[in-house]
């Protein structure tokens, strides 16, 4: 069983950046036993709406249309750690933002493809 935990995020101001972590740990981690980390985020009333995913192994991340060219997903192997690197943010980014493990292929997109979950962290961006 694995387990995710995120750390990061906060209040911002629009155009400013922020960094999240995702680490994960459990005791039968290994490099098969997760196939994607994705970011959802959600914010009240709604459903959680991924905007990145990244293979574990290899391949090719997503990006929603709405981050696209302004977030960065990357991962750190050895520290069994995704970083989502927020860049030139706005308000409509505010949510709270969770991690996932998507344990088969292909890279889902949805929420139900993803489980387990870290238990999120709150962005606030505003004046």
């Amino acid at each position: 069983q694995i387990q995710l935990a995120e750390s990061g995020g906060g209040l911002a101001r629009p155009g400013d950046s922020l960094r999240l972590d995702c680490t994960v740990s459990g005791r039968t981690l290994d490099q098969y036993s997760v196939f994607a980390i994705g970011w959802f985020r959600q914010v009240p009333g709604k459903e959680r709406v991924l905007v990145a995913a990244i293979p574990w192994r290899t391949g090719s991340s997503y990006y929603s249309d709405s981050v696209q060219d302004r977030f960065t997903i990357s991962k750190d192997n050895a520290e069994n750690t995704v970083v989502l690197q927020m860049n030139h943010l706005k308000p409509e980014d505010t949510a709270v933002y969770y991690c996932a493990a998507d344990r088969l292929p292909p890279m889902g997109r949805r929420a139900a493809d993803y489980q387990p979950w870290g238990r999120g962290t709150q962005v606030t961006v505003s004046l």
